[in-house]
Order: structure tokens, then C-alpha cells, then sequence
């Protein structure tokens, strides 16, 4: 039924299945050290507003591909926890920009760490290399997918 071709990206699609089972599961312990009423699609919003900075609700939908119903319910719990605040968009009144509160960056940064601990640990066996060479590939699917 499949070549031989196939079987590269079988293999991908197998071990990318099980990845993404655990990341799932892994962002809902953050969220959940984050705050225990955070819902696990919030521990990658504040990842962003982190990297990015402020940014407009519609742009956070479309870097995360939802709807803007689905990311202003997100960001509406959020805020509602006090680790992001909503400010009017200097450039356009009408608009606003959303970004993390001292307190959500604190808490925020407090949890990436201990994340980035246990990669650390997870990994230690790992040439630095490879562990470079992943994240740089990780990151080229990651832009594909934008």
C-alpha cells in the first residue's frame, strides 16, 4: 500500500503523534503551576506575549491559527487572573493590545525555568549540538506551519 518512500514520514507522523500527546499533556501541568484554573492553551499564549511582546487579540489568533472567539475566551481568562491586561493600541484607538502583567511575567518565567530544568535533565545525555540541531528543526516545521 506504501512505498518504501513512505516510510520516512510514516515514522514522522508516528513519533510526532506521541510528541504532541505528551506536550499536551506536559502544557496542562504548566498552566496548571501557572495557576490552577489555567486551561493548557495558556501556558503557549503567555509563551508568546513573553517573546513577542504586546500584541492585538487577531494577531494572536492567527499566529496560533483560532478564531478570534476562541482567543479573546482565552485571553478573557487570563486577564480575569491578572496575568495579562488589555491597553488601548497607540496606533489605532478602537484596538487593543494585550500583554503580560508584572505579576503574570513572574509567575510566567518562574515556570519556564523550572520547565527548561527539566529538559535539561531529560536531555543531559545529549551532545549540546543536538540539542541545537532540534530546535533549529523544530523551528523550520514550526514556520511551515504559519
Amino acid at each position: 500500500m506504501h512505498g518504501s518512500e513512505d516510510q520516512e514520514f510514516l515514522a514522522l507522523e508516528r513519533e510526532l503523534s506521541v510528541f504532541l500527546r505528551r506536550a499536551r499533556a506536559s502544557s496542562g501541568e504548566m498552566a496548571r503551576e501557572l495557576h490552577p484554573e489555567l486551561e493548557p492553551a495558556a501556558y503557549g499564549l503567555l509563551v508568546r506575549l513573553e517573546d513577542a511582546g504586546r500584541q492585538r487579540a487577531t494577531e494572536l489568533a492567527a499566529y496560533f491559527g483560532v478564531g478570534k472567539a476562541t482567543m479573546s475566551r482565552q485571553l478573557r481568562a487570563l486577564e480575569d487572573l491578572g496575568l495579562i491586561a488589555r491597553e488601548p493600541d497607540p496606533a489605532d484607538g478602537r484596538a487593543f493590545l494585550v500583554g503580560l502583567t508584572p505579576e503574570g511575567r513572574e509567575r510566567f518565567l518562574a515556570v519556564r525555568d523550572a520547565r527548561r530544568c527539566r529538559y535539561m535533565r531529560k536531555l543531559a545525555d545529549w551532545d549540546r549540538g543536538e540539542v541545537a540541531e532540534l530546535a533549529r528543526l523544530l523551528h523550520q516545521l514550526n514556520q511551515g506551519s504559519e
